[in-house]
Parts: structure tokens; C-alpha cells; sequence
């Protein structure tokens, strides 16, 4: 799969506290292997040869174990046969969040055509070769979306499956992209924290940090969450949900997953 793709790997990884007080959330083991080295794996099992890590929270130690990978190269120049190539995108300066952090990874992913997100802290079995195929060509993001329990759901036309807001059922908030929307008619999805984006989303970023006025940085960047720019922009250009039935899905992101990723990474490859 000739693409790009960008890990999230920038978080400060609060809820896997007392590990996250040495040790930046990406390199958190599951199985003895990090959860970097998990996802770039998986990436790389299908094609994937080039990265962007993002890096805030212990930035060093993930820019140190990267370079001691022999699969990792920093040097596009010196890759070799087999090797990810992989560039940091640094946000030691500020934290941006996942919208202000692919915008400020722009000068990595530009040009490229299409990239893959794919968040440091999920494990599935997604067939990702599958994914990238089933996202319309025409598309400014297709996000990977499966039935499961959760609180937090995004809302999705049914007629189309094109994104139509989201809802809290815990907080029975939601924001629907029109008016006209009836969120009881939407059909509610589990965002998977995995998507494809069009590089076409760079511009049209610029636009939204203008017309809500963020606070900019030219060195630091624009710090945004990518569901807020993803709302905004689903009001003039198509992005989907892309449902993946019977998806086996674990977020790593607190202790008490820990366990249950251990068993999951165990039954998947054995």
C-alpha cells in the first residue's frame, strides 16, 4: 500500500499513570513491545514504508528508541531495503492536539496524495488494506467507525453514511452540521481513532484556524482537536464513516486495559 501515515504518538498519557510518569505513553509496553512499535508494525505489514511520529511528552526517549530500531531510519538517504523511513513531527514547544498536529506535520504529508491516522494507543484487527480501499476516492476523510459500547458516538447520515455531528449519551450533549438534522435519525457509530485524510485538508485548515481566530503560532503551530475541524469542514465537503463489522478493538489508554491488550496482542498473533 503505497501511502504515508501519521501516528499519534504525542500524548501525555495521564490515565496510565504511574507507568506515564517515566515513560511517554507511546513506548508503554504490551507483550514486551512498545505500543509504537505495535502500530508502525502493523502499518508496515501492509506496505507502509513512510511515517510521521508526532512527539511532545517525553519526546527524547521516543526520538532515542526509534533510532535504535534497525527496522527505523531517520535518514531517508541511508534506508534500507525493509526499513520504516520516519520523520518527527516536534511539538515539545506546545501540545496541538490531533487537528493543530497534522497541521503542523504538513511540510511531512503534503503531496502525498492520501494519508492514514492511525492513533498510538489502538490495537484491532483491522484489515487496513480493506479501509484505504473502501474510502471514497473523492473524500476529504474517511473515518473508521464500528459498533461497540462507548458513550461517545459520531452521527452519520444513513442514507450516505456522510458525517452529521456526534452526541454524548452520558451528557446527552451532541452538534449536528445542519439544523435540519435530527440526531435520532442518524445512524451512531464508535470513532476508532484510525482514518484516512486527503492532503487537501492543509488549505482548508488554514481556513478554519482563520475563520475561528486560534491563537497561531508560526514556530509552535495552531493547537485544535481534528473533530472540531472535522465538523466544521462536513458542512461543505464529504467525509465518511467507514463501518468495519465485527471490528476487535482495544484502546490502551488507561491501566486497566493493560490486561486485556496483553491477551488481545496474544490471541492476534499468537
Amino acid at each position: 500500500m503505497n501511502m504515508k501515515s501519521m501516528i499519534f504518538a504525542a500524548g501525555l498519557g495521564t490515565r496510565l499513570k504511574p507507568l506515564t510518569d517515566t515513560l511517554p505513553k507511546a513506548l508503554v509496553p504490551v507483550c514486551d513491545k512498545p505500543l509504537l512499535e505495535h502500530v508502525a508494525r502493523k502499518l508496515q505489514s501492509v506496505g507502509i514504508e513512510e511515517i510521521v511520529v508526532n512527539v511532545h511528552y517525553f519526546a527524547d526517549k521516543i526520538e532515542t528508541w526509534i533510532g535504535e530500531q534497525d527496522w527505523m531510519t531517520t535518514t531517508c538517504e541511508e534506508k534500507k531495503k525493509g526499513q520504516m523511513y520516519v520523520d518527527i513531527s516536534d511539538e515539545r514547544g506546545k501540545l496541538l492536539e490531533t487537528g493543530g498536529a497534522v497541521l503542523h506535520a504538513r511540510k511531512y504529508l503534503e503531496g502525498c496524495g492520501r494519508f492514514l491516522i492511525h492513533n498510538v494507543d489502538i490495537l484491532s484487527d483491522c484489515d487496513l488494506e480493506w479501509f484505504v480501499s473502501s474510502a471514497p476516492e473523492n473524500a476529504l476523510a474517511s473515518l473508521l467507525v464500528s459498533k461497540r459500547e462507548t458513550t461517545r458516538f459520531l452521527l452519520f447520515s444513513p442514507e450516505d453514511m456522510r458525517l452529521a455531528g456526534w452526541m454524548n449519551t452520558d451528557s446527552g450533549d451532541y452538534h449536528v452540521t445542519s439544523p435540519h438534522i435530527n440526531p435520532d435519525e442518524c445512524t451512531a457509530l464508535a470513532f476508532s481513532g484510525i482514518h484516512v485524510l486527503s492532503d487537501k485538508v492543509f488549505d482548508l485548515m488554514e481556513e478554519y484556524v482563520r475563520e475561528k481566530e486560534l491563537p497561531a503560532d508560526e514556530k509552535l503551530g495552531t493547537r485544535f482537536p481534528i473533530m472540531n475541524f472535522y465538523m466544521w469542514a462536513a458542512t461543505r465537503y464529504p467525509i465518511y464513516g467507514i463501518v468495519a463489522d465485527k471490528l476487535e478493538f482495544i484502546d490502551v489508554g488507561k491501566l486497566d486495559a493493560l490486561a486485556p491488550a496483553e491477551r488481545f496482542v496474544k490471541e492476534l498473533y499468537g
